[in-house]
């Protein structure tokens, strides 16, 4: 095998984790090669946080499949050839749709993969298969703010406006995300606005490490997004410091929004949040007098069943101060996983085609079809989004039979118990990754994928900003991309001709017209002038076309080219604490791990750093229980039990526990989480639900033995 570029001087590509995408460099051979940050990458500037520079482990790891695996007649998984593996899988797959139908096969993907990769997943479920029923793990991330910016906006990117732009923000508030842990080459930009003298609002349960960076933390009682902004926005209204103006000539609907908050005074916002009158007035100052301002939102608001109101909550913010648009201004979602913009954007989805295009939109429809080569009527409808696809598994008319294409959703999934369940009920299931994860431990069959360092395809940071991910090595003997696996399927399935690609270029050339005149145009960009750039902003209609780093300086994408303010009242969550389960649980990440853990739990370096899931309390609550620092708890919602270690903290309140989410088995927190569906989004409810401690000592399922209880 000829030696890799990386043998030759080095390669310059992007770090495989967070929505960040880090400029690396890569040197010297796979199982030695040495990491460093890339100086002349705009974005991170040569920082990089503990994962990225450990992210090379995972490439020669000793645990990497390297070779497809089929599950025997005695229940094992057994190593097989790639023929093999691939007729079973082919001819599963059509038997199931002959027998049950085309909707009866579904296909799961995931944020991580390229926008290349991505693409094909969507074109392979709808004309290889036929099936409506595609989504994917970015469901489970952002959507709740995408579907905010499309009510509000016409469109949604992440930022619309470019990284750089923050240090000029005289005052950012940033909602439920900690960036100093999951994303911390992002601190730079709120270290460069501080020093500048801006001030940063952080909105959190907890008084993270990101919270302690700022000027100004909001400790809110979990679920009480809503409330807060309502009252900030009160505050302002009735102080005089909205911009009237702006609200004039670029919005409408704000007289609506105007009457509502009218009732979400001071006080009372104080009662509901648990944020003082005082605090809150301060901040609304904050925010009304600056002459630039960003408004940000993390997980925290967006993954709760009200999320697409929490979003459009923050978002009535920023356009009542006029900062959409704006320079150094506006209102942005921090986007989370590696290409969870892109990932939303060309085809994973449920409801979507490429380039951001409605699936029921019949001019869509006919674009498409006429870039696939069939007939319109030939493409399937929406299909169900990814909770929705999991949970129909052994009902009727429900998924017999799943592909699944990078995610681990037996550790992802809220109620993951329940899912793991019916992942093991399925009649057929089928995973490509580059280890056996949690969910590819229950395959009938492994397919063996490349990593990210092993093929080139193209990225969507969170700025918009369409970068390339160039391939430093060839993947290691018996192991395919994710492209030739899917490429090969087609094959099998006789739909051959649709899927002619032998490199990643081709199938980007192919989504480059896929996109064009969609609301995410990618046709004006290609591999050369990411190269010659750092990465293009879409919509980059032509290549003559220099990109969007800013949107909507203009008018914004909808039909009359206003923005539209939503109304939206405060509701309590789907659970709330009560005598049975007497606190708040909330979910999220720690610096040294990532996801569902997959990669990060294989590097020593991070394991050492956070080797086991905690359960996070404050002193006072775990008193309590009488439980000290380092002892063992179990945590029992209505949906079951986990167990975990106590860290004691006096940052976070005491009416919660907060757990992160990158653990398996015993120590998965998704085990607990609440299903619950935001109507528009159908985002589940990670960030809050209804939780018991109780020191460990015995880890029966209580939740099943209390459904046990009512069914008898």
């Amino acid at each position: 095998m000829p030696q890799s570029p990386a043998n030759q001087g080095g390669v310059a590509t992007h770090c495989p984790y967070c929505a960040f995408q880090c400029g690396v460099q890569l040197s010297g051979a796979r199982e030695r090669v040495v990491v460093a940050g890339n100086e002349a990458f705009p974005v991170n500037k040569g920082r990089l946080c503990i994962k990225g520079w450990t992210a090379g482990s995972v490439l020669g790891h000793p645990e990497r499949l390297l070779t497809p695996w089929i599950r025997n007649a005695r229940g094992v998984l057994a190593p097989s050839t790639w023929d093999e593996a691939l007729a079973l899988v082919a001819t599963r797959l059509r038997e199931t749709q002959e027998r049950y139908g085309r909707d009866a096969v579904g296909l799961f993907g995931s944020g991580a993969l390229t926008n290349e990769k991505g693409y094909l997943l969507g074109k392979f479920a709808r004309v290889a298969l036929g099936t409506s029923n595609i989504d994917y793990n970015g469901r489970f991330c952002m959507s709740s703010a995408a579907a905010a910016s499309n009510k509000a906006f016409g469109l949604d990117r992440g930022l619309p406006f470019p990284l750089e732009d923050i240090p000029s923000a005289e005052v950012v508030l940033l909602a439920g995300g900690n960036m100093a842990e999951t994303m911390p080459p992002f601190m730079q930009y709120l270290e460069a606005q501080r020093a500048h003298g801006g001030q940063l609002i952080v909105v959190d349960p907890r008084r993270s490490p990101t919270a302690q960076a700022g000027s100004m933390h909001l400790r809110l009682i979990p679920g009480s997004d809503t409330a807060l902004v309502n009252g900030l926005l009160h505050v302002l209204v009735r102080d005089g410091l909205v911009d009237r103006e702006y609200i004039a000539s670029r919005t409408e609907g704000f007289e609506r929004v105007k009457a509502l908050v009218a009732g979400y005074w001071p006080e009372r916002v104080e009662r509901i949040t648990g944020v003082p009158e005082a605090q809150l007035i301060q901040a609304a100052h904050l925010l009304g007098k600056a002459r630039t301002a960003m408004i940000l939102t993390g997980r925290g608001p967006e993954q709760q069943a009200r999320g697409v109101d929490n979003t459009l909550a923050y978002i009535n913010l920023a356009l009542a101060l006029g900062k959409v648009g704006r320079p150094f201004s506006g209102y942005g979602c921090m986007t989370g996983q590696g290409n969870g913009q892109g990932g939303r954007e060309h085809g994973q989805k449920a409801d979507q085609l490429p380039g951001y295009r409605k699936i029921d939109d019949p001019a869509a429809r006919r674009h498409l079809a006429a870039v696939w080569g069939i007939r319109e009527e030939e493409l399937p409808g929406p299909g169900l989004s990814a909770y929705e696809l999991l949970a129909s598994i052994g009902q009727e008319r429900g998924i017999r039979a799943l592909l699944v294409v990078g995610s681990n959703m037996v550790v992802s999934a809220p109620n993951a118990r329940e899912i793991e369940s019916r992942l093991r009920s399925l009649d057929f299931l089928a995973v490509a990754d580059f280890f056996l994860s949690e969910t590819a431990a229950l395959a009938d069959v492994v397919l063996p994928a490349a990593q990210w360092a092993e093929e080139e395809g193209t990225m969507t940071n969170l700025e918009g900003r369409v970068i390339l991910r160039r391939r430093a090595f060839e993947p290691p003997p018996g192991v395919r991309t994710d492209i030739e696996i899917l490429c090969a399927l087609a094959e099998r399935l006789g739909k051959g001709s649709h899927f002619q690609f032998n490199e990643p270029r081709q199938v980007f050339d192919e989504l480059r017209r896929a996109s064009a005149g969609g609301p995410a145009d990618y046709a004006g960009v290609t591999y050369e002038r990411i190269a010659a750039s750092g990465g293009l902003f879409w919509p980059c209609p032509s290549e003559d076309h220099p990109g969007t780093p800013r949107l909507f300086s203009e008018q914004f994408a909808t039909p009359n080219g206003r923005a539209r303010f939503h109304p939206v009242q405060h509701q309590p969550a789907s659970e709330t604490p009560d005598s049975d389960y007497p606190l708040y649980l909330t979910t999220g990440r720690v610096l040294a791990q990532y996801q569902s853990g997959t990669q990060t739990r294989r590097v020593p370096e991070l394991e050492r750093l956070a080797p086991r899931a905690i359960a996070q309390m404050h002193p006072a609550a775990a008193r309590r229980y009488g439980l000290v620092d380092g002892d063992e708890v179990t945590l029992s919602t209505r949906r079951g039990s986990a167990r975990f270690t106590v860290d004691l903290t006096q940052l976070i309140r005491e009416d919660t526990v907060f757990v992160p989410f990158h653990w398996g088995g015993e120590q998965a927190v998704n085990r607990l989480t609440n299903p619950a569906l935001d109507p528009i989004s159908r985002m589940p409810e990670f960030k809050l639900c209804a939780v018991r401690v109780h020191a460990s000592g015995m880890l029966r399922d209580e939740a099943v033995d209390e459904q046990a209880n009512n069914q008898g």
